[in-house]
């Protein structure tokens, strides 16, 4: 936190606006409610630092050369960790951040949400074909009642329902305040956000033809996960997920009044663990002790379907012009079978599986989406993940 930003500057109303950012990114839970993940269970192997970074040369945007590190300062980038078969080979820390505090990252809480819908169905008791009002009956009557499960994995929702980062007063404010994320408006009615989901209407499309983006489908999915499994979304995400993979930091996820989970973007880790998130995935879904986390069939899946039509004529295809969306998970489609998890305000893991390069990124962006900042990270995590193959 610089000297102008003091902790009684930073409120609930902005919280998430720079440079109040870099401070709250870190302490969530000092403005929103929270459900505990996990303490620290262990500490980290000493730190390799940023050397690895040093001898490698990015290409920029104007084809002049630009180091890793100086690309990270000018991304707001808080913390970048690069992991390579398990093991941490570079790592670097901006200023004034603590690395081993749990960091908000964003809708790569989607990315989450979704390996816990597959280790649900392979124990049984997620059928991804399955109608939503199956184990959400309140959706009965909104736009998600004649919705599948699936729909809601790969973002295909035909809903009515604008991603408006900077609404004020709208749809998108008052999605904010059911999750405790923006303050009381004066005369407003309390929701909680299984409430507000139930009040979504759909779009004229029909469901699962096109990829449409809207945060609120996975929060849905986070309900329909406890519903069908029994367990809050804390609990099965720390017994099933988080110690079985080998997470070592503190974690926790926002909740709202009534204690829902906020499973499309208020999971917060720490950047080692994130990035132990990608091995994960990458390895098929199974911890570095051999232990099957996630079933293997539910990775294979994530890799190798998703459907491409349905890309192409969504609101994301410019992202990934070559990509798929499946199981909350991108396809980046650069030839090398490289995914990736994105969150706003900069947050990224990027897996390359031809260098066995795994990329984990919190940061403290000013911009919640930015389409620039976004295509130039698209180009340098690719890049930096390159320069490690034969390495």
């Amino acid at each position: 936190m610089t000297e102008t930003v003091q902790r009684a500057d930073i409120t609930l109303a902005n919280w998430r606006v720079h440079p109040f950012s870099r401070y709250s990114f870190q302490h969530v839970a000092e403005f929103v409610p929270v459900a505990d993940i996990q303490p620290p269970r262990a500490s980290e192997e000493p730190s390799p630092g940023p050397a690895a970074l040093s001898s490698i040369s990015l290409s920029d945007r104007d084809g002049t050369a630009i180091s890793p590190i100086d690309h990270m300062k000018r991304s707001y980038t808080d913390h970048l960790v690069v992991m390579r078969d398990g093991a941490v080979i570079a790592d670097w820390v901006a200023d004034g951040v603590d690395p081993v505090r749990p960091h908000v990252v964003f809708s790569i809480s989607k990315s989450v949400t979704g390996l816990l819908a597959g280790i649900a169905a392979g124990d049984g008791l997620l059928d991804p074909e399955a109608l939503i009002p199956t184990y959400v009956p309140s959706m009965r009557g909104s736009g998600y009642a004649d919705a599948r499960v699936r729909d809601l994995l790969d973002m295909t929702v035909a809903l009515d329902f604008d991603e408006e980062y900077l609404d004020d007063g709208g749809a998108f404010d008052r999605y904010r305040r059911a999750m405790l994320w923006n303050p009381e408006r004066a005369g407003s009615t309390q929701e909680t956000m299984e409430g507000f989901l139930a009040t979504l209407a759909k779009r004229g499309d029909d469901h699962g033809k096109r990829f449409y983006y809207a945060s609120p489908d996975t929060d849905l999915l986070g309900l329909v996960i406890e519903r069908a499994t029994g367990v809050r979304y804390h609990r099965y995400l720390a017994d099933k997920l988080w110690a079985p993979m080998g997470a070592r930091g503190a974690a926790y996820v926002t909740v709202d009044r009534v204690g829902t989970a906020r499973a499309a973007g208020g999971v917060c880790i720490t950047a080692p663990d994130l990035a132990r998130l990608g091995q994960l995935v990458m390895d098929g879904g199974r911890a570095s002790d051999g232990t099957t986390v996630v079933p293997a069939d539910w990775i294979a899946d994530l890799h190798a379907n998703g459907n491409r039509q349905a890309w192409v004529d969504g609101n994301f295809a410019a992202v990934f012009a070559n990509g798929r969306y499946r199981s909350c998970w991108y396809d980046v489609g650069d030839g090398r079978g490289s995914f990736a998890c994105i969150g706003i305000h900069g947050q990224w893991l990027w897996a390359d599986p031809k260098s066995r390069v795994v990329i984990a990124k919190t940061a403290s962006r000013p911009d919640a989406s930015d389409d620039i900042a976004t295509a130039l990270e698209v180009d340098m995590l690719g890049q930096l993940a390159r320069a490690f193959e034969g390495i």
